[in-house]
């Protein structure tokens, strides 16, 4: 019975975002250092795992840079063990560096509709919980606009039976560890990026080639 369990809990810690071990090579986020965000807009998204998230939104045209991190809760400072317990209330985040004049916010939306399933409440994939909800942080009335109408028409076309995507206005957006960042790019062999992330992304991608780099 104890065999059994542990390799139940074994198998739940390599194909959960939760569980899964890092990589702590890298000490910083060598990439900001190499792309001038001077002037770039900002949107902010949440849709599950944000190795996941991370990975899809770098991948559009027009899209400089994407920072993991965590939105939307309680406490300061949150940190990804607190995160993982549900005990921050905050949701794994990613926010996006994006040129306007190649991107649209409203393309921006489009994609985050078309990478995850915003019918699933508190879950995406294998990861269950508050901190892998469906959400779209707003910074103005225009992009709250935007995503309300996103909603609507999404709804009204019948594409998603419902949605329990969280539209809110940003509060506060914290980078998430230095390890985090990147991280599919950095561990593609490692087993939940190749079972979760890689399939999510190439999914994403045959839905939408139109706006990949």
């Amino acid at each position: 019975m104890y065999r059994l369990l542990s390799v139940f809990v074994l198998g739940f810690a390599l194909y959960s975002c939760a569980g899964t071990e890092l990589n702590s090579n890298r000490t910083e986020k060598e990439e900001m250092t190499k792309v001038d965000l001077e002037g770039a807009q900002v949107a902010y998204f949440a849709s599950g795992c944000f190795w996941c998230v991370e990975a899809v939104f770098e991948s559009v045209e027009g899209v400089h840079e994407a920072v993991s991190g965590y939105s939307g809760g309680n406490t300061k400072n949150p940190t990804y063990e607190e995160i993982c317990r549900g005990q921050s209330g905050h949701a794994e985040t990613v926010k996006v560096y994006y040129d306007s004049s190649i991107v649209s916010y409203q393309t921006l939306v489009d994609v985050f509709f078309n990478s995850h399933d915003p019918t699933t409440l508190n879950r995406q994939g294998p990861d269950a919980g508050t901190q892998y909800r469906s959400a779209i942080f707003y910074q103005t009335d225009t992009e709250k606009k935007i995503a309300k109408s996103t909603i609507k028409s999404l709804l009204a076309s019948k594409t998603f039976s419902n949605i329990t995507t969280e539209v809110s206005k940003l509060d506060i957006f914290y980078d998430a560890e230095d390890y985090h960042q990147d991280y599919e790019r950095n561990n593609p062999n490692q087993p939940y990026v190749r079972s979760v992330s890689i399939p999510r992304l190439n999914e994403f991608k045959a839905k939408m080639p139109e706006v990949l780099k």
